[in-house]
């Protein structure tokens, strides 16, 4: 959560990159080194996918795209192929909902809209649910755990 950010207020949360692919993308993943985290880098349901974070420290949803999008027009050409040939290019902007009713405006400007349609990708809003404090949880009687029958 960002520093000095309540649980109960909307925020920000982070850009993740998601690439799908029929072909691995291991390759564009290696170029992009130490300029990106790697969440997850692999096979799901037999498609290729990486799904990254920018590894340096962006504060809002439109610098951390733009630090993307600067990374993947440095691209070499073989790289670039790789990009080119993915199925799904999404910069998935994570929002974090509030509890308390306050408005949460995630600007995304014209030069990142364009630079985002230049590299044939998408914008994608995550909004993840509220997060419940233990003492409304106890008060419902609702927990956020999750059992799974074996």
């Amino acid at each position: 959560m960002p520093r000095g950010v309540s649980s109960s207020t909307a925020h920000f949360l982070n850009v993740d990159l998601d690439i799908y692919s029929k072909y691995n993308l291991r390759p564009l993943v290696d170029w992009l080194g130490k300029k990106v985290i790697v969440l997850y880098l692999g096979r799901n349901r037999g498609t290729y996918c990486a799904h990254l974070e920018i590894a340096k420290n962006t504060t809002t949803a439109d610098s951390t795209i733009r630090a993307f999008c600067r990374l993947i027009e440095a691209l070499p050409q073989a790289e670039r192929a790789w990009w080119n040939r993915a199925t799904v290019r999404s910069f998935s902007i994570g929002v974090q909902a509030g509890s308390k009713p306050n408005p949460l405006d995630v600007v995304i400007q014209p030069q990142t809209i364009r630079a985002v349609a230049d590299l044939a990708a998408q914008i994608v809003f995550t909004t993840y649910a509220p997060e419940q404090s233990k003492k409304s949880e106890l008060q419902t009687g609702k927990s956020s755990r999750r059992v799974r029958a074996i």
